[in-house]
Protein backbone atom coordinates (compact mmCIF):
# COMPACT_ATOMS: atom_id res chain seq x y z
CA UNK A 1 0.00 0.00 0.00
CA UNK A 2 1.76 3.81 -1.08
CA UNK A 3 2.37 5.89 1.85
CA UNK A 4 0.52 8.89 1.67
CA UNK A 5 3.00 11.61 1.07
CA UNK A 6 3.54 14.16 3.68
CA UNK A 7 4.11 18.13 3.08
CA UNK A 8 7.98 19.26 2.87
CA UNK A 9 8.26 21.77 5.88
CA UNK A 10 11.38 23.40 5.68
CA UNK A 11 11.29 24.59 9.33
CA UNK A 12 8.46 22.72 11.37
CA UNK A 13 9.27 24.13 14.41
CA UNK A 14 7.99 27.64 15.48
CA UNK A 15 10.75 28.51 17.97
CA UNK A 16 13.32 27.50 15.03
CA UNK A 17 11.33 30.19 12.69
CA UNK A 18 12.08 32.76 15.18
CA UNK A 19 15.63 32.38 14.93
CA UNK A 20 16.45 34.27 11.38
CA UNK A 21 14.63 37.37 12.15
CA UNK A 22 15.79 37.54 15.70
CA UNK A 23 19.24 37.13 13.37
CA UNK A 24 18.54 39.90 11.30
CA UNK A 25 17.36 42.05 14.19
CA UNK A 26 20.97 41.33 16.42
CA UNK A 27 22.65 41.92 12.80
CA UNK A 28 21.05 45.58 12.71
CA UNK A 29 21.87 46.32 16.14
CA UNK A 30 25.92 45.42 15.08
CA UNK A 31 25.48 47.64 12.30
CA UNK A 32 23.69 50.24 14.33
CA UNK A 33 26.08 50.47 16.93
CA UNK A 34 29.03 50.32 14.30
CA UNK A 35 27.95 53.66 13.34
CA UNK A 36 28.99 55.44 16.64
CA UNK A 37 32.74 53.91 16.05
CA UNK A 38 32.70 55.29 12.61
CA UNK A 39 31.86 58.46 14.40
CA UNK A 40 34.36 58.52 16.80
CA UNK A 41 36.68 57.84 13.75
CA UNK A 42 35.39 60.96 11.96
CA UNK A 43 33.46 59.09 9.56
CA UNK A 44 30.70 60.50 9.59
CA UNK A 45 29.54 59.52 5.80
CA UNK A 46 29.72 55.72 6.89
CA UNK A 47 27.99 56.45 10.22
CA UNK A 48 25.04 57.64 7.99
CA UNK A 49 25.09 54.71 6.01
CA UNK A 50 25.12 52.30 8.55
CA UNK A 51 22.31 53.60 10.54
CA UNK A 52 20.31 53.16 6.47
CA UNK A 53 21.60 49.56 6.71
CA UNK A 54 20.24 49.35 10.16
CA UNK A 55 16.53 50.77 9.00
CA UNK A 56 17.56 47.80 6.18
CA UNK A 57 17.69 45.21 8.39
CA UNK A 58 14.48 46.73 10.71
CA UNK A 59 12.20 46.26 8.00
CA UNK A 60 13.48 43.24 6.71
CA UNK A 61 13.05 41.20 10.54
CA UNK A 62 9.34 41.66 11.13
CA UNK A 63 8.72 40.67 7.27
CA UNK A 64 10.99 38.09 6.56
CA UNK A 65 9.32 36.76 10.51
CA UNK A 66 5.41 37.48 8.90
CA UNK A 67 6.66 35.70 5.69
CA UNK A 68 7.80 32.42 7.77
CA UNK A 69 5.23 32.61 10.41
CA UNK A 70 7.96 32.88 12.95
CA UNK A 71 6.96 35.91 14.80
CA UNK A 72 7.08 35.74 18.76
CA UNK A 73 6.67 38.54 21.58
CA UNK A 74 10.19 38.05 22.11
CA UNK A 75 11.27 39.36 19.17
CA UNK A 76 8.65 42.29 19.14
CA UNK A 77 10.66 42.86 22.11
CA UNK A 78 14.15 42.76 20.84
CA UNK A 79 12.82 44.69 17.76
CA UNK A 80 11.93 47.52 20.11
CA UNK A 81 15.06 47.03 22.53
CA UNK A 82 17.37 47.19 18.89
CA UNK A 83 15.63 50.58 17.60
CA UNK A 84 16.34 52.23 21.02
CA UNK A 85 20.11 51.87 20.20
CA UNK A 86 19.94 52.19 16.15
CA UNK A 87 18.01 54.66 16.00
CA UNK A 88 17.83 56.63 19.39
CA UNK A 89 21.28 56.20 21.16
CA UNK A 90 23.33 55.78 18.00
CA UNK A 91 22.16 58.93 16.06
CA UNK A 92 22.72 61.27 19.29
CA UNK A 93 26.16 60.12 19.55
CA UNK A 94 26.79 60.63 15.95
CA UNK A 95 25.64 64.30 16.16
CA UNK A 96 26.89 65.10 19.68
CA UNK A 97 30.17 64.33 18.00
CA UNK A 98 29.73 65.91 14.82
CA UNK A 99 27.66 68.81 16.43
CA UNK A 100 25.94 68.78 20.02
CA UNK A 101 29.15 68.81 21.98
CA UNK A 102 30.15 72.16 20.95
CA UNK A 103 26.93 73.47 22.75
CA UNK A 104 28.42 71.31 25.82
CA UNK A 105 25.59 70.43 28.43
CA UNK A 106 23.07 71.77 26.29
CA UNK A 107 23.79 69.67 23.29
CA UNK A 108 24.05 66.76 26.05
CA UNK A 109 20.75 67.36 27.16
CA UNK A 110 19.30 67.51 23.79
CA UNK A 111 20.84 63.97 22.99
CA UNK A 112 19.09 62.86 26.31
CA UNK A 113 15.72 64.22 25.39
CA UNK A 114 15.79 62.73 22.70
CA UNK A 115 16.90 59.25 23.07
CA UNK A 116 14.14 59.49 26.17
CA UNK A 117 11.37 60.58 23.83
CA UNK A 118 12.72 57.36 21.29
CA UNK A 119 11.63 54.85 24.19
CA UNK A 120 9.00 56.13 25.17
CA UNK A 121 7.35 56.23 21.88
CA UNK A 122 8.31 52.23 21.25
CA UNK A 123 6.78 51.99 24.37
CA UNK A 124 3.52 53.16 23.37
CA UNK A 125 3.73 51.11 20.42
CA UNK A 126 4.11 47.97 22.17
CA UNK A 127 1.48 48.91 24.33
CA UNK A 128 -1.24 50.26 21.88
CA UNK A 129 -0.14 47.89 18.34
CA UNK A 130 -2.94 45.35 18.98
CA UNK A 131 -6.08 47.97 20.60
CA UNK A 132 -6.85 49.73 17.37
CA UNK A 133 -8.88 49.70 14.03
CA UNK A 134 -7.76 47.72 11.44
CA UNK A 135 -7.94 50.67 9.01
CA UNK A 136 -5.85 52.67 11.21
CA UNK A 137 -2.94 49.64 11.28
CA UNK A 138 -1.71 51.86 7.69
CA UNK A 139 -0.80 54.76 10.03
CA UNK A 140 1.70 55.27 13.08
CA UNK A 141 0.63 57.06 15.79
CA UNK A 142 3.78 59.71 15.56
CA UNK A 143 6.81 59.25 13.47
CA UNK A 144 8.04 55.93 13.40
CA UNK A 145 11.45 55.91 15.23
CA UNK A 146 13.62 54.52 12.02
CA UNK A 147 12.09 57.54 10.70
CA UNK A 148 13.09 59.60 13.90
CA UNK A 149 16.85 58.89 13.56
CA UNK A 150 16.85 59.91 9.87
CA UNK A 151 15.31 63.01 10.37
CA UNK A 152 17.72 64.08 13.33
CA UNK A 153 20.76 63.13 10.99
CA UNK A 154 19.17 65.38 8.18
CA UNK A 155 21.47 68.21 8.83
CA UNK A 156 24.79 65.99 8.59
CA UNK A 157 23.27 64.51 5.62
CA UNK A 158 22.57 67.75 4.18
CA UNK A 159 26.13 68.52 4.46
CA UNK A 160 27.70 65.95 2.90
CA UNK A 161 24.75 66.63 -0.38
CA UNK A 162 26.65 69.61 -1.21
CA UNK A 163 23.54 72.17 -1.36
CA UNK A 164 24.35 74.28 1.46
CA UNK A 165 27.98 75.18 0.00
CA UNK A 166 26.44 75.50 -3.34
CA UNK A 167 22.92 77.83 -2.81
CA UNK A 168 23.49 78.88 0.93
CA UNK A 169 25.35 78.17 4.46
CA UNK A 170 23.75 76.84 7.15
CA UNK A 171 24.63 77.30 10.79
CA UNK A 172 24.14 73.99 11.97
CA UNK A 173 25.11 74.71 15.67
CA UNK A 174 21.23 76.12 15.97
CA UNK A 175 19.89 74.33 13.46
CA UNK A 176 21.06 70.72 14.97
CA UNK A 177 18.82 71.18 18.61
CA UNK A 178 16.17 72.16 16.76
CA UNK A 179 16.06 69.32 14.53
CA UNK A 180 16.51 67.34 17.28
CA UNK A 181 13.55 69.37 19.54
CA UNK A 182 11.09 68.46 16.96
CA UNK A 183 11.91 65.47 15.84
CA UNK A 184 11.71 64.25 19.76
CA UNK A 185 7.95 66.30 19.40
CA UNK A 186 7.10 63.85 16.39
CA UNK A 187 8.05 61.11 18.25
CA UNK A 188 6.25 60.99 21.11
CA UNK A 189 3.16 62.59 19.50
CA UNK A 190 -0.29 61.44 18.26
CA UNK A 191 0.14 63.01 14.74
CA UNK A 192 -0.94 59.73 12.46
CA UNK A 193 2.20 59.47 9.53
CA UNK A 194 1.67 57.11 6.76
CA UNK A 195 2.85 53.24 7.98
CA UNK A 196 3.05 52.04 4.15
CA UNK A 197 2.73 48.28 5.86
CA UNK A 198 -0.68 47.32 4.00
CA UNK A 199 -0.02 48.96 0.61
CA UNK A 200 -1.65 47.01 -2.39
CA UNK A 201 -0.09 46.83 -5.64
CA UNK A 202 -2.31 46.06 -8.63
CA UNK A 203 -0.60 43.23 -10.54
CA UNK A 204 -0.28 45.84 -13.53
CA UNK A 205 1.39 48.33 -11.77
CA UNK A 206 4.73 45.57 -10.84
CA UNK A 207 6.58 46.11 -13.25
CA UNK A 208 6.70 49.95 -12.74
CA UNK A 209 7.39 49.54 -8.78
CA UNK A 210 10.63 47.41 -10.06
CA UNK A 211 11.34 49.83 -12.21
CA UNK A 212 10.94 52.51 -9.91
CA UNK A 213 12.88 50.42 -7.18
CA UNK A 214 15.62 49.84 -9.43
CA UNK A 215 15.95 53.25 -10.25
CA UNK A 216 16.07 54.39 -6.70
CA UNK A 217 18.53 52.54 -5.75
CA UNK A 218 20.99 53.06 -8.71
CA UNK A 219 20.62 57.24 -7.85
CA UNK A 220 21.59 55.73 -4.00
CA UNK A 221 24.47 54.58 -4.99
CA UNK A 222 25.66 57.29 -7.37
CA UNK A 223 24.61 60.28 -5.38
CA UNK A 224 23.74 58.99 -2.26
CA UNK A 225 23.53 62.17 0.17
CA UNK A 226 21.92 64.22 -2.72
CA UNK A 227 18.66 61.45 -2.44
CA UNK A 228 18.53 61.20 1.05
CA UNK A 229 17.94 64.68 1.01
CA UNK A 230 14.98 65.10 -1.57
CA UNK A 231 13.65 61.42 0.08
CA UNK A 232 13.99 63.02 4.13
CA UNK A 233 12.14 66.59 2.73
CA UNK A 234 9.56 64.10 0.84
CA UNK A 235 8.90 62.44 4.10
CA UNK A 236 8.45 65.76 5.66
CA UNK A 237 5.92 66.80 3.37
CA UNK A 238 3.85 63.69 3.60
CA UNK A 239 3.41 64.16 7.44
CA UNK A 240 0.99 66.73 6.91
CA UNK A 241 -0.78 64.75 4.11
CA UNK A 242 -1.12 61.94 6.13
CA UNK A 243 -2.57 64.04 9.31
CA UNK A 244 -5.06 65.19 6.63
CA UNK A 245 -5.77 61.89 4.94
CA UNK A 246 -6.33 60.30 8.89
CA UNK A 247 -8.60 62.40 9.99
CA UNK A 248 -10.67 62.52 6.24
CA UNK A 249 -10.82 58.65 7.00
CA UNK A 250 -11.86 58.73 10.36
CA UNK A 251 -14.40 61.44 9.63
CA UNK A 252 -16.10 59.05 6.81
CA UNK A 253 -15.46 56.35 9.46
CA UNK A 254 -18.11 57.84 12.34
CA UNK A 255 -20.27 59.06 9.58
CA UNK A 256 -21.00 55.12 8.42
CA UNK A 257 -20.88 54.55 12.40
CA UNK A 258 -23.94 57.05 12.57
CA UNK A 259 -25.78 55.56 9.86
CA UNK A 260 -25.71 52.34 10.87
CA UNK A 261 -27.06 52.81 14.60
CA UNK A 262 -29.80 55.33 12.71
CA UNK A 263 -31.02 52.67 10.36
CA UNK A 264 -30.98 49.83 13.25
CA UNK A 265 -33.03 52.06 15.30
CA UNK A 266 -35.46 52.97 12.42
CA UNK A 267 -35.66 49.05 12.51
CA UNK A 268 -36.13 48.56 16.45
Amino acid sequence: MEQPKKNFKIVSDKKARTILPNTITLIGVCIGLSSIKFALDGRFALAVIAILFAGLMDGLDGRIARLIRGTSKMGKELDSLVDVISFGVAPAFIMYFWSLQYLDKVGWLVCLVYVVCTALRLARFNVNSNEQASWKDNFFEGVPTPAGGIIVLFPLIFSFSGFDTIYFSINYEIIVPIFFIVTSFLLISTIPTYSFKKIVIPRNMTVFLLFGIVLFFGLLLIYTFKVLTFSCLIYFLLVPVSYIHYKRIQKNKINTNKEEIEDLEDIL
